[in-house]
């Protein structure tokens, strides 16, 4: 988690830093650069290291990537509340973002059958049965199904030589076409 955390903060630096030290980047921006780029670059993967999130340090740490960007984003000073300027802008605390990565993607691999429970009461598989446990619609299936691929052609490619095409009147010979009619001249 620590490197998660390194590299957002670099990436939040460097988007506060961008331009000169007259103008920075718009508010817009800094908001544009930090939920679709690096918030998404935080949570990947959180299914695997949200248990780790739990404890005060890091939460701390995870609050202090958001406070950047909300900084960055309001222009507030540097003595504003987090809370505050998080309710502010609409953003919900980082800590909340993560847990609910995560939920999504056990929900999600749980109902494709992709989740197996070796140890379903530690680790990052609890957090599966504390979904299920908090509100009885997640044991309910999704409406997905896993990708099928099916390789073989349903189609004939017919290459015809140059004698097929200039035999009899030189139209094009017959084609069958897909719904099995004879296509061609008349």
């Amino acid at each position: 988690m620590d490197v998660k955390v390194w590299k957002a903060r670099n990436s939040i630096w460097a988007c506060r830093s961008a331009g000169c030290v007259m103008w920075s980047l718009r508010p817009r921006v800094v908001h544009w650069v930090y939920i679709p780029i690096i918030r998404p670059s935080v949570t990947f993967a959180s299914l695997v290291w949200w248990s780790g999130c739990q404890t005060a340090c890091a939460k701390w740490k995870l609050s202090r990537i958001q406070r950047l960007a909300c900084l960055g984003i309001t222009g507030a000073m540097r003595t504003t509340p987090t809370n505050a300027v998080e309710a502010l802008i609409c953003l919900p605390p980082l800590k909340l973002v993560v847990q609910s990565e995560a939920r999504s993607a056990a929900h999600r691999l749980w109902s494709l059958g992709c989740w197996s429970y070796l140890h379903p009461n530690r680790g990052h598989s609890s957090i599966l049965m504390r979904i299920q446990q908090s509100d009885t619609t997640f044991n309910m299936g999704v409406d997905v199904m896993r990708p099928a691929f099916n390789l073989e052609p349903q189609y004939r490619v017919i290459m015809p030589t140059r004698v097929d095409w200039t035999k009899a009147t030189g139209d094009p010979p017959a084609v069958k076409g897909l719904s099995g009619l004879q296509m061609g001249p008349g």
